[in-house]
């Protein structure tokens, strides 16, 4: 039987760590529990979510450090009475993800074209590891633990290789207003589209195309992000226009439903390619339904069959391309690979998790075949003693 812990400080959850042998399974607001790699069952499961709220925040120094298991919704909330945010917006901040939780699964939303990822923007974490070990990264550091900057080795690591217990992270400033200019276009027409954008003065924030249009997204001050919203509608031509804020809030809010959209017969596939690769990507994947997708940056989310064969083909076609995929979501029980082909960077991953937790006690299977799961002798399966 698995049971269940929730700890309330760093000193629980150091101890609930050394304390329990066996396998540990990070658990959250559970919004990603079905992405990556099927978990194997473990011994016990380490809720986060008491590990909750604001521990310091300099809104002269625009920093804040954050227990990990925060919802995501609530510290932007905390911190918009200070007119500052963390200037990222992932689609299941809606659903009441955790901070942790979104740094774990490397999480990002479309403003991630001007302000990059969690990864950019958390500066320091602290975390314990599987012998108990509380490491700091960024300043002091209990433990030596090989030099590794800790806190981008658990970005996008799935819940392996440690605890993320705290994280301390730069803010940027509310802007006055928001503007969002919509250009009605089909898909093979976003490409060329997007480029114009890209060539105008506006410098947006955001640019993704879904539901047959561009949405393009302008921050700033009243007068200037307004400014700057009709310079681009009219950059654009007579299928663009700016949107009442109403309707642009809508037209946001349907982007993120798409993207986080979950289905009983069909799996979520996230992708990453160069920009320029992406509308052959997209047209190679003829099944893909329910597409969003940013021209600027490459990334692309698509609902795919729950098919092993179709997933697979999908993961491979992005290889080919250059780029990296993950499934995101997948209907109970289907067997789906969660992975496309091992890059060579897989090698430098087995090495730090041997390092950082040799038993693979944290997260065991969520990085399979990659991280490949430990053998009876305590081996990972396909590697040599």
């Amino acid at each position: 039987m698995t049971d269940t812990i929730t700890p309330r400080s760093l000193d629980e959850l150091r101890d609930a760590v050394i304390d329990r042998p066996g396998t540990i399974r990070i658990a959250g607001a559970g919004t990603a529990h079905d992405w990556a790699g099927t978990p194997e069952p473990a011994d016990t499961v380490l809720d986060t979510t008491g590990l909750s709220g604001i521990v310091t925040h300099n809104p002269g120094d625009m920093t804040v450090e954050v227990w990990a298991g925060t919802p995501f919704g609530a510290l932007q909330t905390d911190l918009g009475e200070h007119h500052q945010r963390v200037a990222v917006d992932p689609a299941r901040a809606a659903e009441g993800a955790t901070l942790g939780g979104l740094f774990a699964t490397a999480d990002a939303g479309p403003r991630s074209l001007q302000y990059g990822s969690l990864r950019d923007l958390v500066i320091g974490a602290t975390i314990v590891l599987a012998d108990g070990t509380v490491a700091r990264s960024g300043g002091h550091v209990i433990k030596n633990v090989a030099g590794y900057d800790l806190t981008k080795l658990l970005h996008g690591a799935q819940g392996t290789l440690g605890v993320l217990a705290r994280l301390v992270l730069r803010l940027h400033p509310t802007p006055q207003v928001t503007a969002t200019v919509a250009a009605s276009c089909e898909r093979s027409a976003m490409a060329g589209l997007a480029r114009r954008v890209a060539d105008s003065p506006v410098e947006p924030t955001a640019v993704e195309w879904h539901a047959g249009r561009l949405l393009s997204l302008l921050e700033g001050s009243e007068s200037g992000a307004e400014a700057r919203a009709r310079r681009l509608a009219e950059i654009l031509g007579s299928d663009a226009a700016v949107l009442a804020p109403d309707d642009a809030t809508q037209a946001w809010e349907a982007h993120a439903a798409a993207v986080r959209a979950r289905s009983d017969d069909r799996a979520v596939f996230r992708f990453g390619v160069t920009p320029s690769e992406l509308p052959r990507v997209l047209d190679a994947l003829e099944s893909a339904t329910g597409v969003t997708a940013s021209p600027r940056t490459g990334v692309a989310t698509v609902a795919l069959p729950a098919d092993a064969d179709v997933v697979a083909t999908a993961h491979r076609r992005v290889a080919e391309a250059g780029g990296t995929s993950t499934l995101r979501q997948r209907p109970a029980g289907a067997a789906l690979p969660a992975f496309g082909p091992a890059p060579a960077s897989a090698t430098v991953l087995r090495a730090v998790a041997a390092s950082l937790d040799p038993d693979q006690r944290f997260g065991r299977g969520r990085l399979a075949p990659w991280l490949p799961l430990p053998d009876q002798t305590g081996q990972p399966t396909g590697v040599s003693a």
